[in-house]
């Protein structure tokens, strides 16, 4: 791992830098786009359901492929067979890299969500929000990451198998792809290089509440809740949360985690989490707080 590196990183993610050639430095640094992140949602909802195994989901790989490969990424699938309590489910995880450069600066942050929605056999569930947000976000920030034009150590992870098959409470039902995430970086002697997980779940909702979600790594909320205060963003507040979630695998393998959820969201898990209940300006609030809270973020990390 080189640290040199970590100044240039922290500098990219504030998208200033001394080293900025003359030519780029009147052009505008590269800004979240909160209408942009809608416009990936309402694509996504216009696939329909997207419950892990389904013929949704696969359409929505295609999806996220396409656009991670168009900003120039290199998407890579991570295709595993959940055992779930209908038996073999096959899901597959989606990865890409920030390049960072030098090839030995292994140490990376995370980003990640899940873009599969809940399976129902009593409604249509299109998950604008739950479902359709995080991978919205995750699609945008990558843009935004990739048009820095500097060394950034971070990975794009969309997990596959969020959503419980039956009941969230029924064993292992839950996050099938964070665990196999975790589970495959320790057998291949990966996992210590993630110095940080930063998770966005359900963060479209109109009226936003995001709170401080207790099970997560402090330094990595306070980071947050910081650059949020910084911002006058009164979106995230300082109230407590326990919620289980993707985070949780990471947290148990020793990973600092966080999750950014607003679990207060009346659709939650119903026919009505549609694209009217979800807004750019949540998603554009979320979007400005995690990049402002970046280059801290990062310089811990690294250390």
């Amino acid at each position: 791992m080189r640290i040199i590196s970590v100044a240039a990183v922290v500098l990219a993610c504030a998208c200033v830098s001394a080293q900025t050639p003359a030519s780029d430095q009147t052009s505008e640094p590269p800004k979240f786009d909160g209408k942009r992140a809608f416009e990936h949602i309402e694509r996504l909802v216009a696939i329909g359901p997207r419950s892990a195994g389904s013929e949704g989901i696969q359409k929505t790989r295609d999806y996220i492929k396409q656009q991670l490969t168009a900003i120039g990424l290199t998407p890579v699938e991570q295709p595993f067979e959940a055992e779930t309590p209908i038996g073999p489910v096959k899901m597959v995880n989606i990865s890409a890299r920030i390049p960072w450069g030098s090839s030995d600066a292994t140490f990376r942050v995370i980003f990640a969500g899940h873009y599969d929605t809940k399976l129902s056999k009593d409604f249509t569930f299109v998950g604008a929000n739950d479902g359709g947000s995080s991978a919205a976000f995750l699609i945008e920030i990558a843009r935004v990451l990739k048009d820095a034009k500097r060394p950034l150590p971070i990975e794009l992870v969309f997990f596959d198998g969020e959503e419980a098959v039956i009941d969230w409470n029924q064993g292992d039902d839950n996050t099938y792809g964070s665990r196999h995430y975790v589970e495959a970086a320790r057998a291949g002697g990966r996992l210590k290089d993630v110095r940080a997980m930063i998770l966005v779940d359900m963060i479209g909702d109109r009226d936003l509440r995001i709170l401080r979600e207790t099970n997560s790594t402090p330094w990595l909320t306070d980071a947050i809740w910081n650059a949020a205060k910084r911002a006058g963003r009164r979106e995230f507040i300082d109230e407590p949360l326990d919620v289980k979630d993707d985070h949780l695998s990471f947290l148990k393998a020793g990973v600092p985690a966080v999750d950014i959820i607003d679990l207060d969201y009346p659709a939650w898990h119903t026919e009505g989490d549609t694209l009217d209940k979800v807004s750019a300006e949540s998603l554009q609030a979320v979007g400005d707080v995690v990049l402002a809270a970046l280059p801290e973020i990062l310089q811990r990390a690294a250390k």
